[in-house]
């Protein structure tokens, strides 16, 4: 007859106690210390729990950067040549780098402004021309040889004193404050505009006389 394995037997009692055999070299369960009063049993992370919450932050990061960058290009888009933080007052240098009736281009990226020695009503003046279309904020180029402003995005044209002849610019570009400076150089102030439409190109400080 096969002996069961998985029993003891209890020399003194003479019959099997029931209880599990205990290999040698281990120790008993039924010996081993109880759980620290306090404490709690371990509990394993609930790992898809964390992987959900984790997919659902990554997607709505991607989302926001996906329409942060969208409405980045639109804005480009409709004002590609819309300043960014240009210097508001700076020196231009003196009046004889300007010429009588020419444009001069070399303020127009970094101040967003023409310096323009052009005859207006009679009188051949320096000024301050804006580089900003009055359309939709875009930039005009000065095409020297057609002698005028030509907007790229919509096409409209200004002449060199900047007055609007065609396209949909509704009214003149706009011109900034100017001024001789206690050395003798031509100063701009863009914290200052004038438009035409409202008759503000006749004040004084919108033009200084060309030398």
């Amino acid at each position: 007859m096969v002996k069961d394995k998985t029993h003891v037997t209890d020399s003194r009692l003479g019959e099997r106690t029931g209880v599990p055999a205990v290999k040698k070299g281990t120790q008993d369960p039924m010996e081993m210390d109880p759980m620290p009063e306090g404490s709690t049993p371990f509990q394993a992370p609930e790992l898809s729990t964390r992987r959900e919450a984790f997919w659902l932050a990554a997607g709505w990061g991607v989302f926001g950067w996906a329409g942060l960058t969208s409405v980045g290009m639109l804005v480009r888009f409709l004002f590609p040549g819309a300043p960014f933080d240009p210097a508001q007052v700076f020196s231009a240098g003196a009046p004889e780098q300007f010429p009588n009736n020419t444009v001069s281009e070399a303020f127009k990226k970094s101040n967003q402004v023409w310096i323009c020695n052009q005859e207006y009503e009679g009188q051949q003046i320096l000024f301050a021309l804006s580089t900003i279309c009055t359309h939709l904020g875009c930039t005009p180029n000065w095409l020297d040889g057609d002698q005028k402003f030509k907007c790229p995005c919509h096409g409209s044209g200004f002449y060199a004193n900047g007055i609007n002849f065609e396209g949909p610019a509704p009214r003149p570009l706009e011109r900034f404050r100017i001024f001789i400076g206690d050395d003798g150089s031509i100063v701009v102030d863009k914290t200052k505009k004038f438009q035409q439409e409202k008759g503000e190109w006749a004040d004084p400080d919108s033009y200084i006389p060309a030398v």
